[in-house]
């Protein structure tokens, strides 16, 4: 097997690029978190709508039937028992299985920003989840995710998943923070390296990868 070795020249001018694109994802990393808290800021929904805090005015459901039979709703929780039934990805939507009080099982996409608890622990409180809205569709077409959300327990109903996050839906802080700047940093390496090996070349410093027409005369 012949291994190949890439020239001194063009791993100096990787490294140069490299080191660029560090320092502008620096700079970025910088103003990028307090971007993100105005973004935040911009996509919170008020109370009471869907993805919001829900107050005491905001019907509880208690069964399937309840939600089919009322266009928004909140459900009671036992702590964070609706992190812990299976979970997964829908249609790019991260929906938990949600225990309701009726005991039956429904898959819910829930704004973890607008949940609130009654008491001083989230392991022993009784967690109101958002308000939030049916919405009708076959869970089943997405084989993989069902397999995900029903590792412990089948859902009760699969042509419905209840949305409690509505306009409230942000990107992480991961998504909306370190990708651009991993971003900034690629970028920034391939743009730059033709760059410093252009300059190498014209003075001298390191062979071209292809030697002007003049030089060749």
């Amino acid at each position: 097997m012949r291994v190949r070795i890439l020239r001194f020249d063009i791993w100096l001018c990787l490294m140069l690029g490299f080191l660029c694109g560090l320092g502008l994802g620096k700079i970025a990393s910088i103003y990028l978190p307090e971007k993100y808290e105005e973004y935040k800021k911009d996509h919170k929904v008020d109370e009471n709508e869907i993805g919001g805090i829900a107050d005491n005015t905001v019907f509880r459901a208690q069964s399937v039937d309840d939600l089919l039979t009322h266009e928004t709703f909140t459900v009671i929780s036992k702590g964070i028992q609706y992190k812990n039934r299976g979970a997964g990805y829908y249609k790019g939507m991260y929906l938990h299985a949600l225990t309701l009080p009726s005991g039956e099982l429904v898959a819910a996409r829930i704004n973890s920003d607008s949940i609130t608890f009654d008491g001083d622990s989230i392991y022993t409180s009784n967690t109101t989840l958002p308000v939030g809205k049916i919405i009708m569709a076959d869970l089943k077409e997405e084989p993989y995710f069902i397999d995900q959300i029903e590792y412990k327990e089948k859902l009760s109903r699969t042509d419905f998943y209840i949305d409690m996050v509505g306009e409230a839906e942000i990107l992480s802080e991961e998504s909306f923070i370190d990708t651009p700047i991993l971003l900034i940093e690629l970028i920034t390496t391939i743009l730059l390296f033709p760059v410093f090996h252009a300059i190498g070349s014209h003075f001298g410093i390191f062979p071209y990868f292809f030697e002007p027409k003049e030089r060749k005369n």
